[in-house]
């Protein structure tokens, strides 16, 4: 059996451009120690491999001090680490790649050609390839491993898109997959982890190990996985850290009171954007956003109600709508207190069906 780690889109060194700037040092201090997380997780499970499928660095300016977190943490990584440069990190002259002191057990693909790393204590073969511009042509086409027949695990480690053919960014067909007698094929390019198998094929993306912006929500993390005579078997680990989130809260009469109770406990180290939502009496956002701003690391606060209307008014004109709203109204009036919500609501999908509103559908 072999047990390997894979992650990708590090993203070392972005600019985190919609915070302060002070705030945006401070989160890429927090991913230089997510490299040393991720080793450090790859030898609590004994992987055999480290399968880094490029956009380790954000751009070519990254931080010396960043170069020097990711040797570090390789070099103490007891597995063998694969690295595929992608669109951000790519081959290009002065390329850390090129000219940091990688240890011996960190293997850089070049671009090349498609080439093989056969360990045979490991009855494994680690293929791959790496971008040498910010944009790549499709480099999987026509490829098959070489020693399909000879029990060897065959495993690649690419940057690429799958199932856009108009992709800049080395597309990739789920035919060439099935074609390519690959037991496992380590992605990287997309920042939400997938799953997916192609012929006998396993292909991954492991997602962005830790979120940049609204467009990357959520829990976030690598892939551990195994490849044995039983196929091949990942699992999601999220590596907690900071995550944007954005949560959408109906204000009712008490925006701060519906908030918080929408809120969980712990969103000290979270960017959370908060959208009101729902009918509402003019909302004051700069007193409502002092309240709730030290809960978060930062945070965004966007209305989006629309203004509370009087639901009866019209009733008693000498219209359907005025006569509906009447007759309504009498009824929620002699009503108890468990039935009015129930008329409240029979009588807003009345008035849709009248005024040719859509019902919203659950």
């Amino acid at each position: 059996m072999i047990k390997f780690l894979h992650a990708a889109d590090l993203h070392l060194d972005s600019a985190f451009s919609g915070l302060p700037a002070e705030k945006a040092a401070e989160r890429r201090r927090q991913q230089r120690q997510l490299i040393r997380r991720i080793a450090d997780l790859c030898n609590e499970n004994d992987c055999d491999l480290m399968l880094l499928s490029g956009d380790l660095f954000d751009s070519e300016n990254a931080y010396p001090e960043t170069i020097e977190a990711l040797v570090s943490a390789l070099a103490d990584c007891r597995a063998r680490v694969f690295i595929a440069p992608g669109n951000h990190d790519y081959l290009r002259t002065g390329s850390p790649y090129r000219t940091a002191p990688w240890s011996d057990n960190v293997y850089v693909f070049d671009g090349d050609r498609m080439t093989a790393f056969p360990m045979p204590d490991l009855g494994c073969t680690v293929y791959g390839m790496g971008f040498t511009q910010s944009e790549c042509p499709a480099l999987l086409g026509g490829f098959t491993v070489a020693n399909e027949d000879d029990g060897y695990t065959n495993i690649m480690v690419l940057h690429g898109e799958v199932g856009n053919p108009s992709s800049k960014y080395n597309p990739i067909a789920e035919s060439e997959i099935a074609a390519s007698g690959l037991d496992y094929l380590a992605l990287g390019h997309v920042h939400e982890c997938a799953e997916n198998r192609a012929g006998k094929t396993v292909y991954a993306y492991p997602g962005c190990p830790m979120g940049r912006g609204f467009d990357e929500c959520g829990e976030k993390g690598v892939l551990l996985g195994e490849i044995s005579a039983n196929g091949c078997k990942t699992r999601f680990v999220t590596l907690d850290a900071p995550r944007y989130v954005t949560l959408s809260v109906a204000v009712g009469g008490d925006a701060l009171a519906a908030i918080e109770a929408a809120l969980p406990a712990d969103t000290q180290n979270d960017i959370y954007r908060i959208v009101l939502t729902g009918e509402s009496d003019p909302i004051q956002t700069a007193p409502l956003y002092d309240a709730l701003a030290p809960r978060f690391y930062a945070l965004q606060l966007r209305d989006d109600t629309i203004p509370r209307v009087n639901l009866w008014d019209g009733s008693g004109e000498t219209t359907l709508r005025g006569c509906f709203l009447a007759k309504m109204r009498e009824q929620y009036d002699a009503a108890d207190a468990e039935t009015k919500p129930l008329i409240l609501d029979a009588t807003r999908r009345g008035l849709d069906a009248i005024d040719g509103r859509e019902e919203d559908v659950l």
